[in-house]
């Protein structure tokens, strides 16, 4: 009783009033469950990742092609974060990266199925993504407010990157059925794929479980990345040669000189929208065997996502529908049926290298 006076003469004394803490010790889980929770949430978090990479030869709208090169990273990232905080709960590495689940894998190849890109949106965005978006706002609810700061910290995050996702895929969906893509048969394929992953509990595994739906697409036709790219109506493509004049038919601008090598290098960055493809393919075919380097190659698929975009907007600031200019859709082998090695090494030998050359040249006769 005195040690306690006395403590309370002393706080009386203190001439400082600081915000009160309102976080309270304790929370829902215990250290065990919170670390199933944050694995299910890397595992699908990496999981599309290399799904929307699976893809990106598969879709032909411009903007959703774009855009898909976006959210690749921004599910890499969010993988990143969560692989490093399980990391920080004292577990290993190999551990993290070699476990695999079956019941959500055969969410995942379902989900590619999809029929067209509007399919694939609904299943990425309207019901895996809502579905995690719901589970880490409850997570950062639910969780120990003070000993678990540091995963609050990362999905609060992860849902900075979230929001603007999944806004965009309602628009993007809207957009589908605006220009005629059936709502009913969209909203068949969510209900399935919802039903889907209510048969495994949910993104955290806990909720109730409900039967499996039935019939599966993947069990008369399993999941099969396509090697064709595709471009949307609004394009006029070329094959069978890489020069943008003999593509034309004449030359814009006198041969060599700078308003046609800058205009040359201003539509090779527009059309580097086959990078996306490329990078993002070989997300898909190297997965599970290294995550940084499907991490690495995420970010570099969002760069070329960047470029893509900062050649078509420069093209509209040189004053051009960059959709009047042809598309220069080589035969790049690359995004086909190749061992990811040797499709690595051709578009860094044949691509990059030819781009920075461009570059050195542009800057020398400016």
């Amino acid at each position: 009783p005195g040690e306690r006076a006395a403590a309370a003469e002393r706080a009386r004394a203190f001439p400082f009033r600081f915000p009160r803490d309102r976080r309270q010790l304790g929370g829902k889980f215990s250290v065990a469950e919170n670390a199933r929770r944050l694995w299910r949430f890397f595992y699908f978090e990496r999981r599309l990742m290399q799904a929307l990479g699976a893809w990106t030869l598969s879709i032909p709208e411009f903007e959703v092609k774009l855009e898909t090169g976006r959210h690749i990273f921004g599910h890499a990232d969010a993988a990143r974060l969560l692989r490093e905080r399980l990391h920080e709960q004292e577990q290993r590495w190999t551990d993290i990266d070699q476990t695999r689940d079956a019941a959500i894998d055969r969410f995942i190849e379902e989900m590619l199925s999809a029929s067209d890109s509007a399919e694939l949106l609904v299943g990425v965005h309207q019901v895996a993504g809502r579905a995690l978006q719901t589970a880490y706002r409850h997570h950062i609810d639910d969780t120990d407010s003070i000993t678990d700061a540091p995963t609050i910290r990362l999905l609060r995050r992860v849902l900075t990157d979230y929001e603007p996702m999944l806004e965009w895929a309602e628009q993007a969906l809207a957009t589908y059925v605006e220009g005629g893509i059936d709502e009913a048969r969209l909203a068949a394929w969510r209900w399935h794929l919802q039903r889907l992953l209510a048969s495994l509990g949910g993104v955290t595994g806990s909720d109730p479980r409900s039967e499996e739906p039935a019939p599966l697409r993947i069990d008369s036709h399993p999941f099969r990345r396509g090697t064709v790219p595709l471009r949307d109506a609004r394009f006029e493509i070329f094959k069978n040669t890489g020069d943008y004049d003999t593509a034309d038919g004449a030359a814009r601008f006198p041969k060599d000189s700078y308003e046609n090598l800058r205009l040359r290098f201003i539509r090779t960055q527009r059309d580097e929208v086959d990078a996306i493809e490329a990078f993002g393919t070989f997300i898909w075919d190297i997965r599970f065997k290294d995550f940084q380097a499907e991490y690495d190659l995420a970010r570099i698929t969002w760069d070329e996502a960047r470029h893509t975009e900062i050649g078509h907007r420069a093209l509209q600031a040189a004053g051009y529908d960059p959709f009047e200019l042809r598309n220069r859709l080589t035969g790049s082998t690359c995004r086909g049926p190749m061992e990811p090695a040797f499709a690595m090494a051709e578009i860094n030998l044949f691509g990059e290298v030819g781009v920075l050359k461009t570059i050195n040249g542009l800057i020398d006769i400016a």
